[in-house]
């Protein structure tokens, strides 16, 4: 536990506070960027959007939560600590909802409340998931859980499954839940599959347990 302490305690000594300024804004544009895009394709008739755009269904896409949790895991694991990690998502989220909902009232004219806050309550817990989402980098039996719990919540975001049948949500999702694979896998090709094999034990669980899913 000292080693681990003293190597955050290095990592966090690695980065200025200019450098961590500059990628905290670089997040809150991001963050900006996409929920201004994301409201955009939502507000476009379909046959107005490129072919592949349409195709791929972009639009309802970034209306589930699949590729949003991606993101969030990605900018938590590869912040340099912790408290970075819950900045830094927190950040982006605030970002995502305000340009989304900021888009949604004054050009689409609308503003769903409900739906609106769905999101801020999302937004509100985000920093302490992805505050606990930072361990899954380490090599301890806490992270390889919190991978395989990761796993589980975005496989159950990406298929759609029961006794009988097994269907994927669509492509987009596949791609996310690869990612998700590569963005945690271990640190062997053997610890790497135990984790998916773990991983998808607790979605079936989670299946049976949770009544509903984010989607």
């Amino acid at each position: 536990m000292k080693d681990f302490l003293n190597n955050i305690r290095s990592v966090k000594n690695t980065i200025s506070v200019n450098r961590k300024i500059i990628n905290t804004l670089v997040i809150l544009c991001f963050g900006i960027a996409l929920g201004t895009f994301s409201k955009f394709i939502d507000n476009t008739a379909s046959n107005d959007l490129s072919f592949v755009l349409e195709y791929l269904d972009v639009g309802n896409f970034l209306g589930r939560f699949a590729i949003w949790v991606l993101i969030a895991i990605c900018i938590s694991i590869y912040s340099n600590s912790p408290i970075r990690a819950a900045l830094n998502v927190f950040v982006f989220f605030a970002g995502m909802i305000s340009s989304y909902y900021l888009y949604s009232k004054f050009i689409a004219g609308f503003l769903p409340i409900n739906y609106a806050m769905v999101w801020v309550g999302f937004t509100i817990v985000s920093p302490l998931l992805a505050f606990i989402c930072w361990y899954v980098k380490g090599e301890s039996k806490v992270s390889f859980v919190l991978s395989a719990i990761m796993i589980a919540v975005l496989f159950n975001m990406t298929f759609f499954y029961g006794w009988i049948y097994f269907d994927i949500r669509s492509i987009l999702e596949l791609v996310t839940f690869i990612c998700g694979l590569v963005v945690l896998k271990r640190n062997t090709v053997k610890k790497s599959v135990f984790m998916l094999v773990t991983g998808l034990a607790v979605a079936f669980i989670l299946d049976i347990l949770v009544p509903f899913h984010f989607e």
